[in-house]
């Protein structure tokens, strides 16, 4: 291989992390811009249907490998958590008040919950090391949510439904990683995308009213969301996870909420104070330590590209 495809290769590796979190923390803007013009589930089943259209027109145009029986039916399982649970809890919380720099907190937490599971469950061994970081992440995590009266302008609701979102992301990575690790990332997630949808119009006409105020806003924050965060960012978020440990992967989320909340705050007005931002660094230093401790090693016996991490 040429030594300038070698150089631009590990470019687009090492810039791969940090260009998902800028596009994943996007998502909760778009929300933020979006919900004053439409209920969460209502919003959601409206971007599905465009996100299904367009990528069904990808996979037919490229033609594709479709999934087998099973591979739909772990698919479907992987979309029901990482689209389904993931994005209604994010969704709802905003639209109870939660708000989006500490909607993006909840689902921070994942890598400690993640390390945990892949830890006793997915082959994964996590250094002592990686341990230390992920602590500091949640120091850092506890930091930014230290101002109690943010937690007090939400509903019951918005913060159950943000637990929501933290298990979804949580399991559905970890199953993504461990069955729908061959299939084509551009069929899988149509079908995903398709079972998310089906979910959302369940529960768009089960729950809410499904006015909609059209307006610049709202259509500019359904098609950011459409192209950017479920297109782009997810297809990115796929090829990291295959590319990436658990843990590993997993930890970049502590950088969402950092991300999002400076975005939230020059946006939106929401305030930063000198804890925040204390607790954001270590949030950042939490992430470059458990992305140093450790190491993609394949292991015999499980098909599933199960990870060693080694000091």
């Amino acid at each position: 291989m040429p030594k300038t495809t070698i150089n631009l290769t590990s470019a687009a590796i090492a810039l791969a992390p940090v260009l998902f979190v800028l596009l994943w923390s996007t998502g909760f803007i778009g929300a933020r811009y979006g919900l004053p013009y439409i209920e969460p589930l209502t919003f959601l089943a409206v971007r599905m249907v465009f996100v299904v259209g367009i990528l069904g027109v990808i996979a037919l145009v490229l033609r594709v490998r479709w999934p087998n029986k099973a591979e739909a039916a772990h698919s479907l399982v992987a979309g029901f958590m990482v689209h389904g649970l993931y994005l209604a809890g994010v969704f709802t919380a905003i639209s109870q008040g939660v708000p989006a720099g500490i909607s993006a907190l909840i689902p921070g937490l994942q890598p400690i919950l993640t390390s945990t599971i892949a830890n006793r469950f997915m082959g994964e061994t996590v250094t002592r090391m990686q341990w230390f970081g992920l602590v500091l992440g949640l120091v850092g995590v506890a930091l930014v949510l230290h101002d109690r009266t943010m937690l007090a302008a939400a509903t019951p609701l918005g913060w159950i439904m943000s637990v929501v979102s933290l298990i979804g992301i949580t399991l559905g990575t970890l199953y993504q990683k461990r069955y729908c690790g061959n299939i084509d990332w551009r069929s899988g997630n149509l079908v995903q995308y398709f079972g998310a949808l089906v979910l959302f119009t369940i529960g768009a006409f089960a729950f809410e009213t499904r006015v909609i105020h059209w307006s610049g806003e709202l259509v500019f924050a359904i098609a950011w969301l459409v192209i950017v965060l479920s297109l782009a960012a997810v297809g990115l978020m796929y090829w990291l996870i295959r590319r990436s440990a658990a843990t590993g992967f997993a930890s970049l989320f502590y950088l969402v909420p950092v991300v999002t909340a400076l975005m939230a705050y020059a946006l939106f007005g929401e305030k930063l104070d000198a804890v925040s931002i204390a607790g954001m660094v270590i949030c950042a230093a939490g992430v470059v330590i458990v992305n140093k401790g450790g190491r993609v090693v394949p292991t015999a016996g499980n098909a599933a590209a199960s990870v060693v991490t080694e000091r």
